[in-house]
């Protein structure tokens, strides 16, 4: 029998939105009734995060949650599925192509990463990563301090518009920008061919931006504990705002799209 087709997607970011690593729940056991409850109406369940696969998978195991997702978007822009023959694989041609897209940036944009390392070893107590799967980012002495060099990246961007970034905290990895937590959210709802009338998206970070748009998702929230310029964005956009913290504010959020159901 052909497994039913999936009625509305559920994404949350992982660290801070879904997990909490302080306070009396990491992750409140009512959610995860509630995530039951929701995809025995057809909901599929996404984990959107800056995490790689295996980190995401294993925050799973470390916070107790034992429900796999539908979908796993780690890294802001790799979009895998539950495999067969292997655990987790690529969903469509996404991450191939994001990988390409990743190398050209990096490559046409040599001299500007160059000029920001410059920057950033010069005139902030920061320090610019280079990793060895090509991930190129910034870990800033304070938020205030990524603050600026932001505005300097920015000012490029007016003239560049696929130099993006992702921002948590004081850190940021510069990515293209067809490729964000939003693109792959909007990729994996034409897969599944939903609309964003269909699509429920929650975050508490600066990296969260892209998905918490109603062009995206048109449900979209935030927990109590999001940093305050991402609860003004979702207010602009009419969403929601918890007043529980992580697990416990998705609770309230879901209560408040879906409670009708």
């Amino acid at each position: 029998m052909a497994k039913p087709k999936f009625r509305f997607i559920l994404c949350f970011d992982f660290d801070g939105t879904l997990v909490h690593h302080e306070g009396d729940y990491r992750f409140h056991p009512g959610l995860g009734d509630m995530l039951r409850m929701l995809r025995q109406q057809g909901a599929a369940w996404v984990i959107n995060t800056g995490r790689s696969l295996s980190q995401t998978l294993a925050g799973l195991a470390q916070n107790g949650i034992y429900q796999e997702p539908d979908f796993i978007i780690a890294q802001e822009g790799e979009l895998y599925k539950p495999g067969i023959f292997r655990k987790w694989t690529d969903y469509g041609a996404w991450n191939r192509n994001g990988r390409r897209a990743h190398a050209n940036f990096l490559r046409e944009h040599k001299k500007f990463l160059a000029d920001v390392k410059h920057h950033v070893h010069t005139a902030t107590k920061g320090e610019f990563m280079e990793g060895e799967r090509g991930d190129v980012g910034i870990v800033a002495h304070s938020d205030e301090e990524l603050d600026q060099v932001c505005l300097l990246i920015d000012e490029h961007r007016s003239r560049f518009p696929e130099l993006g970034y992702h921002r948590n905290g004081v850190y940021l990895r510069f990515a293209h920008s067809n490729y964000s937590k939003g693109t792959t959210l909007g990729e994996l709802a034409r897969l599944l061919e939903l609309s964003p009338d269909e699509c429920f998206a929650a975050g508490d970070n600066h990296n969260d931006l892209t998905m918490l748009d109603t062009r995206v998702a048109r449900m979209i929230a935030c927990p109590g504990n999001a940093l305050e310029p991402i609860k003004s964005h979702v207010r602009r956009q009419g969403g929601f705002i918890a007043e529980g913290t992580a697990s416990t504010g998705m609770i309230e959020a879901l209560q408040h799209f879906f409670a009708a159901r």
